[in-house]
């Protein structure tokens, strides 16, 4: 069976993907976090963090809250368009590893034998992006803009 999409469909949603993964980081590691990521978010989103369900905008504002900063090292990602839409909604799975709190060197010996906080810790996370339907239609050739319907979180390392 042929694909739905064409060579030139798959490298726009790629571009789109990494262009979500590298904001999308970068917002959650930064100082402005609990303001910014939720924008990401519809109040109809689904979050799973490391096993435990969260919901819509609230459910994101509530987890990062109380998160100790962040530093995500993204080592890979995948990305499926999906048939159904145009542009098409987005399966992208992202692994890499993360820091919470200072780092191994900003804290002291003691704790790091008993926490994992500040040990940089392998995760994978999966989203499911669905075109913006308040944005303007994209032209041909232009990366859609996407918000998180899906997202789960898990640490594998």
């Amino acid at each position: 069976m042929a694909s739905p999409f064409t060579r030139n469909d798959i490298e726009i949603a790629t571009r789109a993907a990494d262009h979500f993964t590298r904001l999308y980081y970068t917002t959650y590691d930064s100082i402005t976090r609990v303001n910014d990521l939720p924008k990401f978010y519809r109040p109809t989103s689904s979050l799973t963090w490391n096993g435990t369900p969260f919901q819509g905008v609230d459910g994101i504002e509530k987890l990062i809250q109380g998160m100790p900063s962040t530093k995500h090292e993204v080592q890979s990602f995948d990305c499926h368009p999906i048939p159904g839409s145009q542009p098409p909604s987005l399966l992208l799975t992202i692994s890499g590893n993360v820091t919470h709190g200072r780092g191994p060197a900003g804290n002291p010996t003691a704790i790091l034998n008993k926490s994992l906080d500040g040990q940089p810790r392998v995760f994978s996370q999966t989203f499911m992006l669905v075109p913006d339907p308040t944005t303007p239609p994209t032209k041909v050739g232009e990366v859609a803009k996407y918000f998180v319907n899906a997202d789960a979180m898990r640490f594998v390392g």
